[in-house]
């Protein structure tokens, strides 16, 4: 087992947690955000300008093709892995985003598709996990993900999202949505309480669906 090394420019201050609360410094505010990293215990994620730049690519049998950040991939993956629950509230459906899912150890019981109310879903996985919405950080990127990112513990958004999720927001991610925000909260979160870890001898061994690899070996593709 190793400690995973840091990925080059994410090592960046807390600069970017909101400075606006009356009696607050920037840095004593920073402080606070890094505690609450220290207390989350699962995730929860927006897919369409978190998880990616917000751009679809619209098949013509109806899917809807994204493009992810394979660090922010690895990142949830080694979280899942240490033991740290992660769920997708997204209003979007496709194929393909299950298939990416099922890939980071994301199951159907934790993928919430065409979801009407982000908030009332997430409860639904802190219930399922035993958590409280506290522990929980919630990653959005547009208003309808306000409501979830106020219930969690910790409300982040990636640096390109709109004015009033970056208002609504705990912490504002320097990255941009599928440009490093996912990886760099899953290392600052990780990290901090010593489950930044991965096994190269031993990768995802335990808990990667075994249908998945069964699904690579007969198709040739790496969902």
């Amino acid at each position: 087992m190793v400690r995973c090394p840091a990925v080059p420019g994410m090592t960046r201050s807390l600069d970017y947690a909101r400075d606006d609360r009356l009696g607050m410094t920037k840095k004593s505010l920073s402080l606070q955000i890094m505690t609450r990293f220290e207390d989350i215990k699962a995730f929860a994620f927006d897919v369409d300008g978190v998880f990616t730049d917000g751009l679809v690519l619209a098949m013509p049998d109806g899917d809807l093709l994204r493009q992810f950040n394979s660090k922010d991939c690895f990142g949830v993956r080694t979280a899942v892995d240490n033991g740290f629950p992660c769920a997708i509230i997204t209003g979007g459906v496709s194929q393909s985003l299950m298939h990416r899912a099922h890939s980071l150890g994301i199951g159907d019981e934790h993928l919430y598709m065409l979801s009407k109310d982000k908030a009332e879903d997430l409860l639904h996985f802190c219930k399922k996990i035993g958590l409280d919405p506290a522990q929980v950080a919630f990653v959005g990127d547009d208003i309808p993900d306000i409501p979830a990112m106020q219930l969690a513990g910790l409300g982040v958004c990636p640096a390109d999202a709109v004015a009033e999720v970056r208002e609504a927001a705990d912490w504002i991610s320097p990255f941009n949505g599928g440009r490093g925000c996912i990886r760099d909260l899953m290392e600052r979160v990780l990290k901090p309480q010593g489950k930044w870890l991965f096994d190269p001898k031993n990768p995802w061994k335990g808990s990667h669906p075994e249908a998945i690899t069964q699904f690579a070996l007969r198709t040739g593709k790496n969902v």
